[in-house]
């Protein structure tokens, strides 16, 4: 399977996963009342929450591997892939800036576009999209390697070492890092995560590292794509490698505290080691022992990854456009009011909370699962 259709069951599973536990915690009932495991850590720390985005952004780069292996071979090809692999980033980054400004910016346009919020996810997936794509394109397994490892090293001496201007000293402080002080004077205040004004989870700095963990998924979709290895072997030395690379974060966290909102290099190799693992077990399974009956719903999520993604952040503002009026008389957006009306009078406030995630789960899958039968795919 693997040497003739390059396609890994297992990575569209894991991608599946992924994408359906990034819907799970970003769309709670209320975000007053979440179970712990699904909150991120509020500062240093890494929970199972935080765990999700740099998954995603290692399967980007196992998939960078896997889509343009053997067109690396031929040096000609890369003018033209790189000029897809802008015009996708491009196509990201711009749906990006579109969930930020959505609705507002058909009700107020000049305000929508003064305060819009530059950073955010799809715009960091895709810049580490083309910048990983251009390190692997133009450089071999071993340089990869290193640039990873020189990234890592950079942004560990400029955010522990450099003082931060008007503050005198290097800190890891929400407000006061150098990443928030990069960010805000580039970006300014007005465009920044509006919960915090001053800093952003997905700055432009800590993309840095971000990037990073894109290359250890390319190195370790290039190491899975290797025919001259037996699965067992390829297995083994995966797991060695994920396992030392947690240990190597672990150790790492003691000087330099694994945060996801810096995106720390501790916290790059942690969940690069982690994301290893997982996925050498799913190929494991799926590709290797061929266990394939549990796979078809993370699959279904996985081959519409980007757009149940866009679309599961895009109608929950569409459907709160519509206003209802309560008993006391003011206007809610209307799914908060269905929210209150069908879940909270049923559940405790975190159960409540819960199930409404599992239903935003539950519909995106039949939407998918009616896609997927169809073999629709939308490719961004």
């Amino acid at each position: 399977m693997e040497n003739k259709t390059q396609r890994l069951l297992s990575l569209d599973f894991f991608r599946g996963a992924t994408v359906a536990a990034m819907i799970l915690v970003n769309n709670p009932g209320d975000w007053g009342n979440i179970y712990a495991p699904l909150k991120h850590a509020e500062w240093n720390g890494c929970t199972p929450t935080d765990l999700i985005f740099p998954f995603f952004l290692f399967i980007v780069g196992v998939s960078i591997a896997y889509a343009m292996g053997s067109k690396k071979m031929d040096p000609t090809q890369h003018k033209s892939l790189l000029l897809k692999a802008l015009k996708r980033a491009l196509i990201l980054f711009g749906l990006g800036l579109f969930l930020s400004l959505y609705p507002k910016v058909f009700t107020s346009p000049i305000e929508a576009f003064q305060h819009v919020r530059i950073p955010g996810v799809l715009q960091r997936i895709a810049l580490v999209f083309f910048f990983a794509t251009l390190i692997f394109l133009k450089n071999s397994e071993m340089n990869i390697f290193k640039i990873m490892i020189g990234l890592l090293a950079f942004y560990w001496v400029m955010m522990t070492f450099v003082p931060v201007p008007h503050v005198g000293y290097a800190n890891l402080e929400k407000e006061t890092n150098l990443g928030a002080w990069i960010d805000r004077s580039i970006l300014t205040e007005a465009h920044l995560w509006k919960a915090a004004k001053t800093w952003d989870p997905e700055g432009l700095f800590s993309t840095i590292p971000a990037i990073a963990t894109g290359l250890f998924g390319v190195l370790v979709g290039l190491y899975l794509k290797r025919k001259d290895l037996d699965p067992a072997t390829k297995i083994a030395w995966l797991f060695s490698a994920g396992a030392l690379a947690v240990f190597a974060g672990l150790l790492w966290d003691l000087q330099f505290p694994m945060n996801k909102s810096l995106w720390t290099s501790s916290f790059v190799l942690y969940t690069g080691g982690l994301a290893t693992i997982i996925l050498a077990l799913s190929y494991w399974l799926i590709d290797v022992q061929r266990y394939t009956k549990f796979t078809t719903p993370f699959v279904v999520y996985g081959v519409n990854a980007i757009t149940v993604f866009f679309l599961s952040g895009l109608l929950p503002r569409t459907i709160n456009m519509f206003k209802v009026q309560t008993v006391e008389g003011t206007e809610i957006g209307a799914q908060t009011w269905f929210y209150h009306h069908y879940y909270s009078p049923y559940f405790s406030p975190v159960n409540a909370s819960l199930a409404w995630a599992l239903t935003q789960i539950i519909f995106w899958f039949i939407i998918l699962y009616i896609m997927y039968k169809k073999k629709i795919f939308i490719k961004v």
